[in-house]
């Protein structure tokens, strides 16, 4: 059995207790990466050294009869737009690997080293966070820990399949328009979107300032919430991040649940979608009480306006890059960055005024349900390398359709908690815990419970072996 498929807060309960040590825990994290990582591709640099000194010292204070935080001892990794000190912050470019080493640890980060977690690597990412595959032109395709010749989704694939494989027990994404939510569903592991302003993001390199959140992965959600309490809490180095009293989760989750409103999202989030992902909508939608559906108006347009500005947002963050390297870009990364850029003004502006009134109507919802639920994806993780995909009766292109269902949630901002559910062929697909703005904690009890009841799990991966 892998060390690691353990709950992250039981490890870390072992180790305050003096029954295991960091260190351990840290070499066979480092050891199952040696195993298995060749086939996976989830990290792109290994902190073999770094890690075993940061394991040493949190047995040197537990010897001393400290205690070094909650998460005292367990392995982590983030994705490679996080600054790692001494660390060539890539965010999964080329071009970037020319820059100096990060001087420090980003903030959430440091949270966790500050926690007791121990810090392993940096993980595969689509070049820029731009694209939901991870089949990245330059560092290669992170696979599905489920099954090899799939994609692990995107643009935290690299996080998602190492916490799935169990090569580390929690990792860090960040979601722009899906790419924590995306990889939690092919992966079958937890992952949550925050509130935007939530967590900081300070020490992280951007893709789309006004759409970006960080956030963390697990197996189990009682890990995911203990991670969101460590990593809660504000830093004036983001300007986005808002001022506000940090709520622990972690002693609620054991509360039985008061009853919850809890509402299917129908029209958009429906089309296109396969049995498999209605019928895991439908399987958690039944653990929580009667079906109801709703519409949330004009989530297909808002889908539009959010893709729109993520172009132009990134096509702005880049200009100078593409006017001097552009040979040095993934071409599929490129080519949208360049039709992005000649979006014209009235069509940002249009995409503005529509997030604010799209805003607005989730409000309304909110007003009647405490909860709503959507699939993550259309579908399973499809494979590597397969450029279209089926959506109702249309074939889409992969690598830009894959969010369609998570797109129009980060576009507004709401808090999302994805948990694995298991469809045909023994592969994951997740579903969508949407809460109103600042409830992360609501969407994670919801998330406990269903975990308890046997709804939703994650389970260790086949492909990558004991």
């Amino acid at each position: 059995m892998n060390l690691l498929d353990q709950p992250a807060h039981r490890l870390a309960g072992r180790v305050r207790g003096g029954e295991l040590t960091a260190e351990a825990l840290a070499s066979a994290a480092l050891e199952r990466i040696g195993k298995h990582d060749g086939s996976l591709n989830c990290f792109t640099t290994v902190l073999g050294e770094r890690a075993l000194a940061d394991a040493r010292a949190v047995d040197a204070r537990v010897r001393r009869g400290q205690d070094p935080g909650p998460l005292c001892g367990v392995p982590f990794g983030v994705k490679d737009l996080y600054d790692v000190e001494g660390v060539v912050t890539r965010a999964g470019s080329r071009i970037l690997a020319d820059n100096p080493p990060a001087a420090a640890d980003a903030v959430l980060v440091r949270r966790l080293r500050a926690a007791g977690a121990v810090l392993i690597g940096c993980q595969n990412m689509d070049e820029f966070a731009y694209g939901f595959t991870t089949e990245n032109a330059h560092y290669g395709a992170t696979h599905n820990p489920h099954d090899l010749r799939r994609s692990a989704g995107g643009s935290s694939g690299g996080s998602a399949a190492a916490v799935a494989a169990g090569l580390v027990c929690l990792s860090l994404g960040s979601d722009t328009n899906g790419s924590i939510r995306v990889p939690a569903s092919y992966c079958g592991v937890f992952g949550l979107k925050p509130t935007f302003g939530r967590l900081p993001r300070t020490g992280t390199f951007p893709f789309v300032h006004a759409l970006d959140h960080l956030g963390p992965f697990a197996r189990n959600a009682i890990d995911l919430a203990l991670a969101y309490d460590v990593l809660q809490g504000y830093d004036r180095g983001d300007p986005a991040c808002t001022e506000r009293t940090v709520q622990p989760v972690m002693e609620t989750l054991a509360q039985p649940l008061e009853a919850l409103r809890v509402a299917i999202l129908d029209d958009w989030f429906e089309l296109g979608a396969s049995e498999t992902a209605l019928q895991a909508v439908r399987s958690v939608a039944q653990a929580c009480g009667p079906i109801v559906s709703v519409t949330l108006p004009e989530a297909r347009r808002a889908r539009a306006a959010a893709f729109c500005l993520t172009g132009a947002s990134a096509a702005s963050l880049h200009r100078e890059r593409l006017r001097s390297r552009p040979e040095d870009f993934d071409p599929a990364t490129r080519d949208r960055l360049f039709a992005a850029a000649l979006l014209p003004a009235t069509v940002l502006a249009r995409a503005e005024r529509l997030r604010r009134w799209f805003a607005q109507q989730a409000a309304r919802l909110f007003e009647r349900f405490d909860l709503l639920l959507a699939a993550a994806t259309p579908d399973v993780a499809p494979l590597l390398g397969q450029s279209s995909m089926s959506f109702g009766a249309q074939q889409l292109p992969v690598r830009p359709n894959i969010g369609v269902y998570t797109q129009p949630i980060s576009f507004i901002g709401l808090p999302v908690v994805a948990v694995p559910t298991w469809g045909t062929r023994s592969l994951p697909i997740g579903v969508q815990l949407i809460a109103p703005p600042w409830q992360e904690g609501r969407a994670l009890r919801v998330a406990a419970a269903l975990e308890r009841h046997g709804t939703v799990s994650a389970s260790p991966a086949n492909a990558a072996g004991p």
